[in-house]
């Protein structure tokens, strides 16, 4: 059931990017270049949605259908700042962001493979530089 959850879920977004244009890099380099707002609608929209369903789904549902739910640990870590600013760089210079680059393969930009690729070279490497808990 939560594979079924997690798939409808990420189903239900990727088409909701391809939908809204957000899958081409020239309209996320747009906005990024204060050019065109459509993505500020996009995520009122996203907002929108997902503070309804975490303010009715404790009332609708007693337990979450996916398992328990565990918050994140809000410790600093030391190069947050910097991993920020070098996410937010290779966004700019991409054009797009992770999980629109995932979901603009389904529209057939075979191009974005190289974005892919430095996304998960990037995250190779810090993890080798570095490790979790150092």
């Amino acid at each position: 059931m939560k594979l079924v959850a997690v798939l409808l879920g990420g189903l239900v977004f990727g088409f909701g990017l391809a939908l809204s244009g957000m899958t081409k890099p020239e309209v996320v380099l747009s906005f990024l270049q204060l050019e065109d707002f459509g993505l500020v609608l996009v995520m009122a929209g996203a907002i929108a949605v997902t503070a309804t369903a975490f303010h009715l789904g404790p009332r609708l549902v007693a337990t979450p259908p996916c398992g328990d739910y565990e918050p994140a640990d809000k410790t600093r870590r030391r190069g947050t700042i910097a991993g920020a600013v070098v996410f937010g760089l290779g966004w700019g210079v991409a054009g797009i962001c992770p999980g629109a680059m995932i979901a603009s393969l389904g529209t057939g930009n075979w191009f974005i493979l190289i974005g892919i690729a430095g996304a998960l070279a990037g995250a190779y490497l810090q993890g080798r530089v570095w490790p979790e808990g150092s």
